[in-house]
């Protein structure tokens, strides 16, 4: 609640010829402000005027200090701290058409202050008397920067969504079409199992041998299922052609077509030597062995399955932590997962840049919203793909530094041109060609990193590579 320390019908013509928005107007124009206005001072830590009422005059600094913000998303970001004399605040749209009739910020006293309450309606009044075409001019160019500037947003937005779908899209259609191609192949394989029980039923198998059989069986299984060398192509076909020979020694057919999936499999000719002093199934040698090849195909398929499957629950995961679903808005966020589900929405557009992560273990976490740090990441990781071209080096650090949690994102590319180094914060600055990129998407990432989180957002540059630093305060460990 405002509280008033005092309040004077008028402001004296002198103080209003030394503030810097009325020093320029004619005698008489600042006695009329002067007669208009009203003198208030405030005790420090004092509400003025707060957002969304009506926007009902002009206040002008005496002296003292104001500190102006504004709620978004219900969190109050300070947008100007002052003591400058004549800084002014409240209805400063008054003289435009189309503008909003209530307060779009909150001003509160820093210390005891005095300032200038000139009425909306006169303000609105001598601006128009002072310079008609001028108003004509702002409201048009309010009206235009406004809705330019939410075209662009929203367009920056949906660009960035079109651009994570199409990666996550192609990252989700592999692993799918390996499980459906795994899957039809599986078909064939187990149909051939039939087929082959039923060339060792119509031999006559005894209990005895199908007992013998399945104990190889399941012994050909575990043996898959260890960890084994990698083979060079040259032993690769070494091992094959070991395995057909044996298996030709007891007249397997097809022991050329056997060979390869027994090897692949981590079988050799001893293993078939075993077999058949093992199940010593005579002229069955056909059905026994195809039998035990389709077994580990479809061992192999049924591991080809799982792991597709696995990667897609893995996309699945990825984009609940990047979009952070089902979970609270404003929490303590661990800034590591973000970096990585970022990585995976990315993934298509890595192709051959190398990626390095250094970690702190013990990272404390930061108060904040992860959903937009994640915007903060795809910004930064984006660029710097961007900027390395399809190869080289993009690091990811995370580390605690002074009670805060600073992130880098570094590349080894050739470094952001100079004519735009000391704007490269600016709306509408861009280093890529036209249509390739809006240069709104680092003046965004500031003002989530700044504005909602309270910290500070860098960069470094030259021909050596980039990196841009994100410096967040931290909470609790």
């Amino acid at each position: 609640m405002t509280q008033q320390m005092s309040t004077g019908s008028g402001v004296g013509l002198a103080e209003v010829q030394t503030l810097f928005l009325f020093a320029e107007l004619a005698e008489a124009d600042q006695r009329w402000v002067a007669e208009r206005s009203e003198l208030r001072a405030y005790d420090a830590d004092v509400q003025v005027f707060e957002q969304g009422n009506p926007a009902d005059a002009l206040y002008v600094l005496l002296e003292g200090g104001l500190q102006l913000s504004t709620s978004v998303d219900g969190e109050d970001v300070v947008l100007n701290d002052t003591t400058q004399r004549g800084a002014y605040a409240g209805a400063v749209r008054a003289f435009i058409n189309t503008r909003d009739p209530n307060l779009q910020t909150t001003l509160r006293t820093t210390r005891p202050s005095r300032f200038l309450r000139l009425p909306a309606e006169d303000f609105g009044a001598l601006v128009h008397r002072q310079c008609p075409m001028a108003v004509h001019l702002l409201d048009g160019l309010y009206e235009g920067i406004r809705v330019s500037e939410s075209t662009m947003r929203q367009r920056e937005h949906l660009v960035q969504l079109g651009t994570l779908s199409a990666n996550l899209a192609h990252e989700l259609n592999n692993p799918a079409a390996a499980a459906v191609r795994a899957t039809e192949q599986l078909r064939s394989r187990v149909a051939g199992m039939r087929h082959k029980l039923g060339l060792l039923a119509e031999g006559g198998v005894s209990a005895e041998l199908v007992a013998r059989l399945i104990k190889t069986q399941e012994g050909a299984v575990e043996r898959a299922e260890k960890p084994r060398p990698r083979l060079t192509a040259l032993e690769e076909s070494d091992l094959e052609d070991a395995i057909a020979d044996r298996l030709e020694n007891v007249a397997v057919a097809g022991a050329n077509d056997l060979a390869p999936v027994f090897a692949a499999s981590g079988m050799d000719a001893d293993w078939v030597d075993e077999v058949i002093e093992q199940v010593d199934s005579g002229p069955a040698w056909d059905g026994a062995f195809g039998w035990l090849g389709y077994t580990l195909e479809t061992e192999a398929l049924m591991d080809e399955i799982e792991e597709a499957t696995t990667r897609i629950s893995s996309l699945v995961g990825a984009v609940k932590q990047y979009s952070h679903l089902d979970q609270a808005q404003h929490q303590d966020v661990d800034v590591r997962p973000g970096l990585d589900s970022t990585l995976v929405m990315l993934g298509r557009k890595l192709g051959g840049v190398e990626v390095r992560r250094d970690y702190d273990e013990d990272l404390p976490r930061v108060p904040g919203y992860p959903a937009e740090l994640n915007q903060v990441w795809t910004n930064l990781i984006d660029n710097a793909v961007d900027a390395l071209r399809g190869s080289g080096v993009l690091v990811l650090r995370a580390r605690s530094v002074d009670g805060s949690v600073l992130v880098e994102v570094a590349d080894d590319g050739p470094g952001v041109p100079e004519a735009v180094r000391e704007s490269l914060f600016e709306p509408f600055v861009t280093t890529k060609g036209a249509g390739e990129g809006s240069g709104l998407g680092l003046d965004n990432a500031r003002r989530i990193v700044e504005r909602r989180h309270g910290g500070s957002l860098s960069y470094t540059t030259g021909p050596d590579g980039t990196t841009f630093r994100v410096r967040l305060p931290a909470g609790r460990p």
